[in-house]
């Protein structure tokens, strides 16, 4: 468990020290030196503008990883608010927030999130917007299954009685038992932003050229896929190793949160 949440922190830790590992400018453009094969040189040789593909993918770890980061933390903050007024808000309150909870996952979390990104435009903001949106309803689920389990609790009862405010037991009685499960969720949003990221870099309605991000280095490369297919295996392979690993984080710590219920 230790060597898999090792690897997923170095991952984020890449992702911060990353720009200033990198050997070269990931935006300078050294045409005679387009599409290189690895090399002493260039270690994992050069894209179609003759762009270190090595130090794009550094700095594009800040953007991949960064947003995706913001984004599951984003959907945390919203997905526990909803849960915690289902959970406490009474029946109407419970009814808005699960059916609009049943509404968004009806769709598949990709396909919405390029709808929305294709109605705003192409762009940073909307692709945070589009997955955010997209990305908060499993947080809410938790929340609310774990805030109705804690309401008939003999100290929730009397924090009540004692004349708490419904947000003031949230706040000092919930949220301490949410956030292990709330973690556990975490990992996996986190995971699917990355993948949601890169998609919609594909797709088109990512961050803008120049800037490096690697949905958008396949984007790039696909042209270039049969005469040079490193330049779409580096970003790709990238994106694999970073989800299996956050997913991978976030299995053992599930597994070492049970446990740890087993052995109480």
């Amino acid at each position: 468990m230790r060597s898999v949440i090792a690897l997923a922190g170095a991952i984020l830790f890449f992702a911060l020290i990353g720009p200033f590992l990198a050997p070269y400018d990931p935006t300078a453009i050294n045409i005679p030196k387009r599409l290189s094969a690895p090399s002493a040189e260039f270690l994992l040789g050069t894209d179609a503008l003759g762009r270190d593909i090595l130090s794009r993918l550094l700095h594009g770890a800040r953007w991949s990883l960064g947003l995706a980061f913001l984004i599951s933390l984003i959907g945390l903050v919203v997905g526990t608010v909803a849960g915690l007024l289902a959970a406490l808000g009474g029946k109407l309150a419970d009814w808005v927030v699960m059916r609009t909870t049943d509404t968004f996952l009806a769709f598949p979390d990709l396909v919405a999130a390029v709808v929305i990104a294709g109605l705003m435009g192409a762009g940073t903001w909307s692709l945070i917007f589009a997955l955010s949106v997209t990305g908060w309803m499993r947080y809410a689920r938790v929340a609310r299954g774990i805030g109705l389990s804690l309401q008939s609790r003999g100290y929730v009862v009397q924090a009540r009685l004692a004349g708490m405010s419904p947000w003031s037991v949230a706040r000092w009685h919930f949220l301490p038992s949410l956030l292990p499960s709330l973690t556990v969720v975490w990992t996996g949003v986190f995971a699917r932003a990355i993948l949601g990221i890169s998609a919609l870099g594909f797709l088109g309605f990512g961050v803008h050229p120049p800037l490096p991000e690697w949905g958008t280095m396949l984007l790039d490369a696909r042209i270039h896929m049969r005469s040079t297919p490193l330049q779409m295996i580096w970003p790709g392979l990238t994106v694999v190793i970073s989800v299996l690993a956050i997913n991978l984080a976030g299995d053992a710590l599930r597994d070492a949160l049970a446990d740890k219920g087993t052995a109480r």
